[in-house]
């Protein structure tokens, strides 16, 4: 996923359309909500209430989102706000909360 969005952050803006709106925005918080909810997964290793871990994957794709903006200044006609960076970071809040909200969450529980 992290390759991905290097990838796509590298195509200059005129390989995009030129008004995606809030399409550009869904994406970013998509791609990662996916990026953090995988790092999580892949950090945690079974060690399911380790909060440092989960902390350590928050503030990883965090510093990505940071580099990602910071990697599209030198791609032509790109910009690096930190406005993405926050809707970025969205995304990865929302991948934390669910990863806790699944392990907290006990089988014999009902949601509703």
């Amino acid at each position: 996923i992290a390759i991905l969005i290097f990838y796509l952050s590298s195509i200059p803006s005129s390989g995009f359309p030129k008004s995606l709106g809030i399409t550009t925005k869904i994406y970013h918080i998509l791609i990662f909500f996916l990026l953090s909810f995988f790092l999580i997964l892949a950090i945690v290793k079974g060690k399911i209430k380790d909060k440092h871990l989960i902390f350590l994957a928050v503030t990883l794709s965090i510093c990505y989102a940071i580099l990602d903006e910071t990697h599209q200044l030198f791609v032509e006609g790109r910009t690096s706000t930190v406005v993405d960076v926050i809707i970025d970071s969205i995304g990865i809040f929302f991948a934390a909360i669910l990863y806790a909200i699944k392990i907290n969450f006990k089988p014999h529980q009902k949601l509703f």
